[in-house]
């Protein structure tokens, strides 16, 4: 149902916060930061990765292109590549680690279901639908 909130902000409002703070905590992720805290890296982060975005430059053009509606988005105020590029530098990666680890672990014991295995008799197969870039002048 629309509550008035775009998609990302709907999915980005399932992100466990208060979990996701404490891990924050635990490795003093905010420690010296004045505005662009670790919450705020990751929705840029989240939407990065859900628009398929080649680089960071990439990335903040259409952060940017979104402009009047970054807070809307979840996103916050503006955000500057430099601001970005400094974050993804020097704030310790354990953090979205084990929040990712967090998520996965969650999102395994909700997912929890043995219809698959009762229901399919025999082979089970996979297809990979991933594109490959290819030069024409290498790979003819």
């Amino acid at each position: 149902m629309n509550q008035g909130k775009f998609v990302f902000a709907q999915i980005t409002e399932f992100l466990p916060r208060r979990v996701f703070d404490r891990i924050v905590q635990k490795y003093n992720g905010n420690k010296h930061i004045r505005t662009f805290t670790c919450w705020n890296q990751m929705p840029c982060m989240v939407f990065g990765q859900l628009t398929n975005r080649d680089s960071l430059r990439d990335l903040i053009v259409a952060i940017d292109a979104h402009k009047a509606k970054s807070y809307h988005l979840g996103l916050g105020s503006t955000v500057a590549l430099s601001s970005l590029a400094k974050a993804n530098i020097r704030r310790n990666y354990k953090i979205y680690e084990e929040f990712a680890c967090h998520l996965i672990d969650y999102a395994r014991r909700v997912c929890v279901c043995s219809d698959f295995e009762v229901k399919v008799d025999g082979n089970v197969y996979a297809f990979d639908s991933t594109t490959i870039d290819l030069c024409l002048s290498v790979f003819w």
